[in-house]
């Protein structure tokens, strides 16, 4: 796609304007902000030896929204080898989420360690001190970061991104060249809005106003440092506690129904007016002083219609931004920071990946995307503890819920990676066909579970599999670790990312043709990579336990030979 020449935010590089400042040297890559996506990306590519430089137009520490962390998000820091600062700042631990949501009028409280034994806690962050210790680490690992240098344009040559142009606090300009702009920009969304990418969302058409109090009451133990939620008839309102004495307290309302309040009684009566229709979050707030705030959140969800492009890749909010419920903005950016890093790295070693890892990247942002998505979709209409226009309108109906089919329905099904998932279930009024639809998937994998251990391994070997019509194995590239490789990927419509398979196991899956067994697949696998009999009963024992896992899921339909008889 080429940018029209002077189009805010991307031109032509033959119309750019005169540097008149020193100009940087070139570079592999430009990052174009110093949030959380930002940070994540220049670190991992100055880790894998890139020249990277950082554009930041502000100073850090600066405000930010956003405070409350997942525990998914933990392992990535680790990764990154951020954890030790980030626990090091004495941040809340955050232990789940406590909430007024769902078919019941009295709090309920849900904590990470159901669903995770390894990573239990999360973090409650102050953005300022957060966002600053992962910028300070980027610059550790060796990323020129420069602050106050205000991205203004990316000009393109030939359709293809060039660099970043550039002006400084004191008004000087520059440019600077890369072989990759990474996007990072937040909900400025430079390239997004410049290349005309952005797609609003016409489900979650929200605002939010917040600000920040001191002194406020938290919620008794254990659940005293979760984050609260409380919906009320217009919105809901959340209070998250820092540990520097305040907490983070807001409002999600309707767009125009909040914009028409600002207009007519100012940003703070109609702040303290959604308050005080939220009586559990006004009483954890009670006598205590309003000493940051309040600010207003606008436009508040949207999603890219290309996230990679030639010579520049979306991070973070410049690519999608979701409502608010499941604090998904900071796993986001970070999952995207990560993945930009590797898919950068990759194809400046392998230019031959550019197109195939742009569109894994893609699927796999997506993937989560969707997952948070769907989820806030599902809590938004599940919840009847008030009844209103705003809640009523954001209904989904009977026809929009999920066949026992969809990716999302046996995700919740199984162990679901966010957590809340289950609660839709648990506390809230689901459409009827969606909660049939996960109590389907449920029972179908329990009977199937149950056939298997029933039989010996030994007997399944003699079975012949048969692949899920709609189940497809292809040769794509996969993030492995830190870089995308070229590998075998399991996909079907419901699940266009794919999950990553094993040669050994994409070999068998071709071969599941429902005549053939896994013991026959596995001879002629073994023949043809000439293993020994010890080896050849190693594959055969691998193989067994990786169509049984598929069997479960359903991604194997059947398995021919299974309850034929006894085993």
């Amino acid at each position: 796609m080429r940018a029209r020449p002077g189009t805010r935010g991307s031109r032509d590089a033959r119309t750019a304007r005169p540097v008149t400042t020193s100009p940087l040297a070139p570079v592999d890559a430009v990052v174009i902000g110093g949030g959380p996506g930002g940070s994540s990306a220049a670190t991992m590519m100055a880790r894998k030896g890139l020249r990277v430089v950082l554009l930041e137009r502000d100073h850090f520490p600066r405000d930010h929204v956003g405070e409350s962390l997942l525990p998914a998000s933990v392992p990535m820091l680790e990764s990154m080898g951020v954890l030790p600062a980030v626990e090091a700042a004495g941040f809340v631990r955050k232990r789940g989420a406590t909430m007024v949501w769902g078919s019941d009028m009295e709090p309920w409280s849900w904590y990470f360690n159901e669903v995770s034994e390894r990573y239990p806690t999360s973090f409650q962050v102050v953005r300022s001190e957060f966002d600053r210790i992962l910028l300070d680490h980027a610059r550790a690992s060796g990323v020129d970061v420069r602050e106050g240098h205000q991205v203004t344009e990316v000009p393109f040559l030939d359709g293809r991104a060039t660099g970043a142009a550039y002006r400084t606090e004191d008004g000087g300009e520059g440019f600077v060249q890369a072989s990759w702009v990474v996007d990072a920009s937040g909900q400025t969304a430079l390239l997004g809005r410049a290349l005309g990418l952005r797609e609003w969302d016409d489900f979650f058409r929200n605002l939010a106003i917040y600000g920040y109090f001191e002194g406020a009451s938290r919620l008794p133990e254990p659940a005293d440092t979760n984050i609260f939620i409380e919906s009320y008839e217009h919105g809901w309102c959340w209070a998250i506690p820092l540990h520097t004495g305040v907490s983070s307290v807001g409002a999600v309302v309707d767009s125009e129904e909040g914009q028409r309040a600002i207009r007519e009684d100012g940003v703070e009566a109609a702040f303290q007016a959604q308050l005080d229709l939220a009586p559990r979050t006004s009483e954890l707030i009670e006598g205590t002083k309003l000493v940051d705030g309040p600010y207003v959140v606008r436009d508040w969800s949207y999603l890219s219609t290309r996230m990679v492009g030639p010579g520049y890749i979306l991070v973070g909010d410049a690519a999608c931004f979701i409502d608010p419920l499941f604090s998904s903005g900071v796993h986001l950016a970070l999952t995207s920071g990560l993945a930009a890093a590797a898919y950068v790295g990759s194809v400046l070693q392998d230019p031959t990946l550019e197109g195939p890892a742009a569109e894994a990247y893609r699927s796999l942002y997506l993937g989560q995307y969707e997952s948070f998505h769907r989820l806030a979709q599902l809590f938004y209409s599940s919840n009847r503890s008030a009844e209103s226009y705003f809640w009523e309108a954001r209904r989904i109906s009977e026809e929009d819920a999920f066949t026992p089919r969809h990716a999302f329905v046996r995700m919740v099904a199984g162990q679901p990676p966010i957590g809340y998932e289950r609660a839709v279930l648990d506390r809230g009024d689901a459409p009827s066909t969606f909660v049939s639809s996960v109590r389907a998937v449920e029972e179908e994998r329990a009977r199937r579970r149950a056939q298997l251990q029933a039989t010996s391994p030994l007997a399944i070997a003699a079975f012949a599999p048969v692949l899920d019509p709609d189940e497809r194995v292809e040769r794509k590239p996969t993030l492995e670790r830190d870089s995308f490789e070229w590998g075998f990927v399991l996909t079907s419509e419901g699940r266009p990312e794919g999950a990553p398979i094993s040669v050994p196991v994409a070999r068998l899956l071709r071969g599941a043709d429902g005549q053939a067994t896994i013991g026959q697949i596995v001879d002629q696998m073994a023949v043809e990579a000439r293993l020994n009999p010890g080896q050849r009963q190693q594959l055969l024992e691998q193989m067994v336990v990786a169509v049984g896992i598929l069997y479960v899921d359903g991604a194997v339909e059947e398995l021919r030979g299974l309850g034929d008889g006894p085993a």
